[in-house]
């Protein structure tokens, strides 16, 4: 398959549908609309919602009823990154090459735009008016595992390990192991198990969807880690080396750049072999796994 392509595609029908969930600026609040708007539309790939929507084809669903819970796991994603960005947090500049959120609109805007998103997205993933073909079980099942996987047990948690491992000499491996695992893993592993759970896969396939989005979602942060260090700030969109300069709990810092190498690789094939019961309808998943590792931005 043209893996370009497919995402071009894709990327254009989350945009679209963002376009239509997401509130205008013209309504009321316009600042924290527009502000909203501003880091969603900012030029994210839209790896989330479209592995969502990849794992709900796999399965052999209907990937247009998932388009709504994938808007959603991009507005949790971006609110992510807004709060991530902050000056208590890692003070960041820039984000996809753009100014930061609070850099543009202030720090209390988008500590707000932040909570809004996130609410957004359990408001638009639990709409009755967009769960036309889905089982109200499945629904149900979508929302529990992305707010466990958006929380303390998941996104939240690996961030506050990641904030207390910062500058200490002598992180573990298990402990970066949980940072990642948690902090980026768990978003991905929520999105491909939703769009399975929306797809109604059966039990070996929910199983084997799982296993997916835990491998490729460790891959995806080793190869961010790898990205600091051998990527340009053209590239990744934020000051190359920063990981380093903060004293962050990386991969290449617990066991060496070559080595975090391997174990991307490692990951990749690991998601490889969990899709191996499934046919070529899960091309599009075996093709992101190798683009996450492989991917220069």
């Amino acid at each position: 398959m043209d893996l370009k392509q497919y995402l071009t595609e894709q990327c254009a029908r989350i945009d679209a549908a963002l376009e239509r969930f997401l509130p205008r600026e013209t309504e009321l609040p316009h600042s924290l609309h527009k502000a909203m708007r501003y880091s969603v539309f900012a030029g994210g790939k839209r790896v989330r919602p479209i592995l969502l929507l990849a794992a709900c084809q796999a399965v052999g669903g209907d990937s247009e009823r998932a388009v709504p819970a994938a808007c959603a796991m991009e507005m949790i994603h971006t609110y992510s990154l807004i709060h991530d960005d902050l000056p208590a947090m890692d003070d960041d500049d820039f984000r996809r090459g753009n100014p930061t959120n609070h850099k543009v609109f202030g720090e209390a805007i988008a500590i707000l735009v932040g909570d809004a998103l996130l609410t957004e997205a359990f408001k638009l993933v639990s709409d009755s008016r967009y769960a036309a073909g889905c089982q109200p079980s499945a629904r149900l099942a979508v929302i529990h595992e992305i707010a466990t996987c958006a929380g303390s047990y998941g996104m939240v948690g690996g961030q506050v390990v990641d904030m207390e491992s910062e500058g200490r000499e002598g992180i573990d491996l298990p402990t970066v192991q949980y940072i990642h695992t948690h902090k980026t893993g768990a978003l991905i592993k929520a999105s491909v198990v939703a769009g399975a759970l929306l797809g109604d896969a059966d039990a070996a396939k929910l199983a084997a969807i799982s296993r997916y989005g835990e491998a490729a979602g460790l891959a995806f942060q080793i190869a961010d880690d790898i990205l600091d260090i051998e990527g340009t700030t053209e590239q990744i969109g934020k000051d190359a080396g920063s990981d380093e300069a903060r004293g962050k709990a990386t991969y290449p810092a617990a066991i060496g750049l070559s080595a975090a190498k391997e174990e991307a690789q490692a990951m990749m094939d690991e998601a490889m072999r969990a899709l191996e019961i499934f046919g070529s309808e899960a091309d599009p998943l075996r093709e992101i796994a190798a683009y996450i590792v492989k991917r220069k931005n």
